[in-house]
């Protein structure tokens, strides 16, 4: 990944107010270019008005530092293109919408400051993760919580069980915790056969706890919801997350393992972030279930 796109995903983490758009560089087409390089980073001479000149103001408002070496012509249709620290990037016309190709692209909403590939992708998480019932879940959560995550998780690795010795400073910071399993080792493996004597245990919580302090648990099977849990995870991208993999109830993908104080900031900055611009809608097949 490039340098812009690492800058792109930190500002788009904080709220949609708290990063002001920072102003084109932009010159009479006739001007020289300046000798010295500006403070935010270098930038080819545009006309002022031009698409060129919008391309670079959007560029500038998602990361002020970039080194924007090129502007022109896009074989897209409405979009220029621009060369920002050696990654192709395309800018609409009007400079509203910015696109990164390749793997791990996404489409941004420059004003709102808002990963719309990445909206969309959390509206089919979060359907996905919503087939879980409650009763397949193994929840830790405080008498009135303010947030609520869902967290796949397995037997066998370091941060499931770092997280897990953490779950009473998770609720007290409002936070419920809700366990699905994703045995990591596949089907089959040991991690497996011990998702399903915890989910098959007569008190799953005491169960989940004592595995993942490293206690011995009595092998049990029964009709168990193991496997869908590890197959709907892969669905999701679970297997490329890793575990713990933690996902909000809007189906943000907050990462794996985060403190107990660092989760909660995350989550108010994802609030805040929905309060001042809301993610997309859901699609409206999905009120009524598919």
């Amino acid at each position: 990944m490039k340098r812009f796109l690492f800058a792109v995903a930190a500002i788009l983490s904080l709220p949609a107010c708290a990063q002001a758009p920072q102003p084109a560089r932009v010159e009479p087409a006739a001007a020289a270019p300046a000798a010295a390089k500006p403070a935010i980073g270098s930038a080819p001479v545009v006309a002022a008005g031009s698409a060129e000149a919008r391309a670079v103001a959007a560029v500038r408002a998602l990361n002020s530092a970039a080194d924007i070496e090129k502007v022109g012509a896009a074989p897209l249709p409405g979009f220029r293109e621009a060369l920002v620290q050696g990654q192709v990037v395309y800018v609409s016309d009007d400079g509203e919408y910015l696109f990164l190709p390749g793997t791990g692209g996404a489409l941004f909403n420059i004003k709102a400051k808002r990963n719309l590939t990445q909206d969309s992708i959390a509206v089919v998480r979060r359907e996905l993760v919503n087939t879980i019932p409650a009763s397949e879940r193994i929840v830790f959560a405080p008498a009135d919580p303010k947030y609520t995550v869902t967290v796949f998780t397995d037997a066998e690795c370091g941060y499931c069980r770092k997280l897990h010795s953490e779950i009473a400073e998770y609720n007290r910071q409002g936070i419920a915790v809700e366990y699905v399993a994703f045995p990591r080792m596949g089907i089959g493996s040991e991690d497996y056969r011990k998702m399903v004597s915890v989910w098959c245990a007569t008190d799953r919580r005491k169960a989940l706890t004592d595995i993942k302090a490293g206690r011995d648990l009595p092998a049990a099977t029964c009709n168990n919801p193991v496997e869908r849990h590890y197959r709907l995870g892969e669905r999701i991208g679970v297997g490329a997350f890793g575990t713990p993999s933690v996902f909000t109830a809007d189906g943000v993908q907050l990462g794996g393992y985060l403190p107990p104080t660092q989760m909660r900031e995350a989550l108010e900055k994802l609030a805040a972030q929905a309060a001042v611009s809301p993610a997309m809608p859901a699609p409206a097949a999905a009120a009524g279930g598919r």
